[in-house]
């Protein structure tokens, strides 16, 4: 299809869904390792530098006495995530690593969550304003500023939960109770009937380990992409407005109103979709030490 095919509202939207890389264009795979996202890859390690920025500052300043309202807030943070941890993992030592793991990771989501209330075209503007951006071509042309929308990003973190779930996995029943339950579990019996359900077992437990590792990548990934999506359409209400008419009038009304209703409850949106995010690590970490 030709550019000149391609609606004004088409080009748009496709426009903010280009990331900044390496090939100039769309990645066009799902997976495809050769492409590096530099937009996604810069706002998401600002996000988890600015998590561990303020987690390290809280700590550095924390008093025995009356706390302030940062160091405060910061407890209340700390002790949520511990008492959903105890909850679920009932190893103490296990627990001194994966509950500030659990913080860290909901922070960090929280805050690159909450770059999908920026307004889109805010940062094309500064891109422009600055002649950085102003035109197909320039470096910063093609710029998505929310990295939860990028598939990688998400799929990289449920990735990363599963080798935590793996190594406490062989950790705590040691690598031969590791691959024994790996064949004996869900379906367990002895002598031939073992080994007929062995290749069985090996299956449904490699597809349950892929199926929580893609399903805790994608709900990120799908919530916040379907936001953006529509943060987008209530930004080409905006963009009809030609002049000051009873069309254009409602145009623009639909506009404010829409995009103040959808970015009050997106709050909402980035806050959850950062608590499951974690609520799963914790329980993926935890079903690691259970035993079948």
């Amino acid at each position: 299809m030709a550019a000149s095919d391609i609606s004004p509202q088409s080009a748009y939207i496709q426009h903010h869904l280009v990331q900044l890389n390496n090939i100039g264009t769309k990645q066009e795979a799902v997976a495809d390792f050769s492409i590096v996202n530099y937009d996604s890859m810069f706002w998401s390690i600002l996000m988890g530098a600015i998590v561990a920025y303020f987690l390290w500052r809280a700590a550095r300043n924390v008093t025995s006495g009356v706390p302030g309202r940062f160091q405060m807030g910061v407890e209340m943070l700390v002790g949520m995530v511990e008492d959903q941890a105890k909850s679920i993992i009932p190893n103490e030592n296990s627990r001194r690593f994966v509950s500030p793991l659990a913080l860290t990771v909901f922070l960090w989501i929280a805050l690159m969550n909450a770059l999908d209330l920026i307004p889109v075209d805010l940062a094309p503007w500064l891109f422009a304003v600055t002649g950085l951006g102003a035109e197909l071509g320039d470096p910063l042309y093609y710029h998505k500023i929310l990295p939860t929308a990028d598939l990688n990003v998400p799929m990289g973190m449920s990735l990363g939960v599963l080798l935590i779930t793996l190594y406490y996995g062989i950790k705590l029943k040691k690598p031969s109770g590791f691959v024994k339950e790996l064949f004996s579990a869900p379906f367990s019996a002895s002598g031939i009937a073992g080994l007929i359900l062995a290749p069985f077992n090996l299956l449904l437990n490699l597809i349950e380990y892929a199926a929580k590792t893609v399903s805790l990548g994608m709900r990120l990934f799908g919530n916040m992409f379907a936001g953006e999506l529509i943060f987008m359409l209530i930004a080409l209400l905006g963009g009809a407005w030609t002049g000051f008419s009873l069309a254009n009038i409602g145009l623009g009304f639909g506009h404010i109103l829409a995009g103040s209703l959808w970015a009050i409850f997106h709050i909402l949106i980035v806050l959850l979709q950062a608590f499951i995010f974690m609520m799963l690590t914790l329980v993926y970490v935890g079903q690691a030490h259970e035993s079948h």
